[in-house]
Formats: C-alpha cells, sequence, structure tokens
C-alpha cells in the first residue's frame, strides 16, 4: 500500500514519527507522500524525508495560507528541484466552503502551483472545495500535455469527476469514503476508472471507520483500502497492487 497523501509535519504524527514510520511498514505501506502546506511546513519535510526511504514530499501552499504565504514560480521549481525526494506540486487549490484566504490570492497561486508543475514534469496535488467550475476551468485552460493531475481526497460531484476524467485526471480516495454518509460518493469511486485511483489518509485528520476519534496516521490506510475494494467488485489485493502501481506511474517512480 501507499499513502499518497499524509501531513507528518503535524502533531501527534511529527513528535512520534519513528512509532508511525515502524507501524506504517508493519501494516504494509512501502510509501508515504507528506504533503507541504505552508513555507515553514517544508523546512519540516525535507528533515522528514531523510528519516526513512519510503517518505517522499511534495512542496506547495495550501489555499487556506495565501493569504500569508504567496510562492512566485521560480521558487517553486527551485525547491522541487533541489530534492530528488520531493516529487510533487502542492498541495494547492481552490476553497471557497471556509474562505481563508481571498479568491483572487487563491487562484493567482493555484495558477502559479500548476504552471510551475507542468515546467517540472511532475504531479500537482489539488484540493477542491466548493470550488467545482472554478477549478475545472482553470486546469481546463492549460493544455500543456506535461499536465498531471491529482485530485486529493476526492469528494467532488460525479459530473466533476466526469469533466476531470476528460482532462486524464488521477482521484484519491480518503477514510471518508468508509462514512455512513458517503453514498454519493462512493457511486462516484465506482464510476472513476480503476488505473486512474490512488488512496491515501490525508493524517492525521479524518480517521477512516472504525477508527473514528482518533488522530488518523498512516497505519490506517487499510480501512480505506478495503471499503474501495469492495467498491470496485475488487480484493483488497488487488486493489493495494492497483493503486500502488498508479501512484508509481503518476509520480513516475
Amino acid at each position: 500500500m501507499i499513502d499518497s497523501h499524509c501531513h507528518l509535519d503535524h502533531e501527534p504524527l511529527h513528535t512520534n514519527i519513528e512509532d508511525i514510520i515502524k507501524r506504517s511498514k508493519a501494516a504494509g505501506i512501502s510509501k508515504l507522500l507528506t504533503i507541504c502546506t505552508t513555507f515553514s511546513s517544508f523546512e519540516k519535510i525535507k528533515s522528514i524525508i531523510e528519516q526513512d526511504k519510503i517518505i517522499f514530499g511534495t512542496f506547495g501552499i495550501h489555499p487556506h495560507e495565501t493569504k500569508t504565504d504567496f510562492v512566485n514560480k521560480k521558487a517553486i521549481i527551485k525547491n522541487v528541484k533541489e530534492n530528488k525526494k520531493i516529487i510533487g506540486v502542492g498541495e494547492t487549490g481552490l476553497d471557497f466552503f471556509y474562505n481563508n484566504s481571498n479568491r483572487i490570492k487563491q487562484i493567482e497561486s493555484f495558477k502559479t502551483h500548476i504552471e510551475a508543475s507542468i515546467e517540472l514534469k511532475v504531479p500537482i496535488i489539488i484540493h477542491s472545495r466548493n470550488a467545482e467550475t472554478e477549478t475545472f476551468d482553470i486546469l481546463k485552460s492549460y493544455k500543456s500535455p506535461d499536465l498531471k493531475i491529482l485530485m486529493h481526497c476526492f469528494t467532488g460531484s460525479l459530473s466533476f469527476a466526469r469533466k476531470l476524467m476528460e482532462l486524464d485526471a488521477f482521484f484519491s480516495a480518503s477514510g471518508i469514503i468508509t462514512f455512513k454518509n458517503s453514498i454519493d460518493l462512493q457511486e462516484t469511486f465506482r464510476e472513476i476508472p480503476s488505473e486512474k485511483l490512488l488512496i491515501e489518509t490525508d493524517s492525521p485528520f479524518l480517521a477512516p471507520i472504525p477508527m473514528r476519534g482518533k488522530k488518523n496516521e498512516p497505519s490506517f490506510i487499510k480501512y480505506t483500502l478495503e471499503k474501495l475494494s469492495i467498491i470496485k467488485s475488487k480484493t483488497t489485493q488487488e486493489m493495494s497492487v492497483l493503486t500502488s502501481d498508479n501512484f508509481n506511474r503518476l509520480f513516475n517512480i
């Protein structure tokens, strides 16, 4: 299994990183991708990825943080190129649910990240909430064959997913698909081609059933994998191989 999106710089994961890594390996995880959201988090990520060969990282600014952290294309490219274990751009995107940052700044930051990812030819990890039309319209405006889209913790509508499929996007399933009220989302994942699926924890957030109420961690990813396997009518082993192969193909590992 591969956890395609976690936040190992967050607590309680960061303080207990050695135990987190041990439990991840014991659960059968072969890679962890720890995601950058701020300038300060990237300093931690550069240290974290050196702690074990299974850990990789990204560089980017979360849409919530664009009010204070704004990065230009040159800086994104520099930070990714400087380290072979930094393999993606993001987490970026649009969040018009919370509106923690000005919409115009979010859009400008999103476009900057997209352009950097295209130049780098690495995947862009996208957060999209209450912004389906804007997210799609921006992505569609880039015609480059080097645009590699990963919709992180996808919770969008089926119509949004179908549009994104036209852009050859990948979709990551989080613990949300295990929730009792996620029937529509489960139906959406049933329609997404298996060769476009990844799994993630988004830990320490969004612990899956039966671990609700606890701080999430990468080793809990098995519950999301099990649910996705049921949704796609495959064995857990088949789904594990598929999602891992998809990750390795997307990130060119």
